[in-house]
C-alpha cells in the first residue's frame, strides 16, 4: 500500500477537526449555539472565543451547529448522487443502445444549466429548506458522475471475465454487482469526494441566498449571511465561517487527489 503524502494527510487531518466540530455540536461541547451569553457583536474573547452575533450569542458553537448542518445535508446528498450514478452509469455503459441513449440526453440537459441557477429553481419548486438543498445538491452533482462511472463501465463491459460470465450463463444483476461495480468502484470513490466539496459549496450558496437551510438553525452558508448583515463593524461573524468553508472545500478536494493518485498512478502529482 503507498503511504500518505503529506498533502494528502494533512487534508484527512483538517477533515477529521471538522467532523469532531460537528460530533462536538450534538453533545454541546461548545455551548447551546441559541444561547444569549454576553453583548451584541462583540469581538473574539474570553468566554467567547470567536465573538458574538447580533443577538449576543457566542459563534463558536454556531460554527460548530453549522458545520454538522453543512455536512450532513452534503453527505447524505452525495450518497443518494453516488447510488443513482452507479445505476444509471453502470447500466447505461453496460447495455450501450437506447438505454445508454437516453441516459446521456438526461444528463446532457441537467449539465447544460449552471450550478445555482438549476439549486435555485429546485428550491422554488420545493420551497426554501434542507430537502431543496440536498435535492439541489444531487442535481447539480449526478450528472458528471454518471457521465465518469458510464465511461469507466463501458471499459470494463468489454473485459474477458465479463464476458466469460455473461456466456456461462449469469444473470444481468450477478454480472453488474459482482464483475462490474467492484471495477468502476475507484471511480466513483474519487468523484465522491469532488460532489462532496461541490455539494458544501452549493449549500453554502444555497443557504446564503436564503433558498437553503433556514434560520435559527445553523448552516456554514446561513452564518456568512448573517455575518454579511455586519461585515464592516463584525467582520469575525463572516470571516471565521467563511474560513471553515475554504478549509473544508480545500480538505475534501485534496483527499480526492489522493484517492486519484491511488486508483490512477499514472496521474500522480509531484508534491510529497
Amino acid at each position: 500500500m503507498r503511504k500518505l503524502d503529506k498533502l494528502t494527510a494533512g487534508g484527512i487531518g483538517c477533515l477529521a477537526v471538522l467532523v469532531l466540530f460537528a460530533l462536538g455540536s450534538l453533545v454541546g461541547a461548545g455551548g447551546d449555539p441559541d444561547a444569549i451569553v454576553g453583548p451584541r457583536l462583540q469581538p473574539p474573547g474570553p468566554g467567547w472565543w470567536l465573538g458574538t452575533d447580533n443577538l449576543g450569542r457566542s459563534l463558536l458553537p454556531r460554527i460548530m451547529e453549522g458545520v454538522g448542518t453543512t455536512l450532513l445535508l452534503s453527505s447524505i446528498a452525495v450518497l443518494v448522487t453516488a447510488a443513482l450514478s452507479a445505476l444509471f452509469g453502470i447500466v447505461a455503459g453496460f447495455r450501450g443502445g437506447y438505454v445508454n441513449e437516453l441516459v446521456m440526453r438526461l444528463v446532457e440537459v441537467l449539465y447544460s444549466f449552471p450550478a445555482i441557477v438549476l439549486a435555485i429553481l429546485v428550491a422554488a419548486v420545493l420551497g426554501p429548506g434542507q430537502i431543496a438543498a440536498m435535492a439541489s445538491i444531487v442535481l447539480v452533482t449526478i450528472p458528471l458522475m454518471t457521465r465518469l462511472v458510464r465511461g469507466a463501465a463501458v471499459a470494463v463491459a468489454h473485459r474477458d471475465y465479463v464476458t466469460s460470465a455473461i456466456i456461462s450463463g449469469a444473470r444481468l444483476p450477478r454480472v453488474l454487482g459482482r464483475h462490474v461495480l467492484p471495477n468502476v468502484a475507484g471511480t466513483i470513490a474519487v468523484q465522491g469526494t469532488y460532489a462532496l466539496s461541490v455539494g458544501i459549496a452549493v449549500e453554502g450558496g444555497l443557504s446564503f441566498l436564503g433558498f437553503g437551510v433556514q434560520p435559527p438553525q445553523a448552516s456554514l452558508g446561513v452564518l456568512i449571511q448573517q455575518g454579511s448583515t455586519y461585515m464592516v463593524a463584525a467582520p469575525w461573524l463572516i470571516v471565521a465561517p467563511g474560513v471553515v468553508l475554504v478549509a473544508a472545500i480545500l480538505a475534501i478536494n485534496v483527499v480526492g487527489d489522493g484517492l486519484r493518485d491511488r486508483f490512477e498512478p499514472r496521474e500522480t502529482r509531484t508534491l510529497t
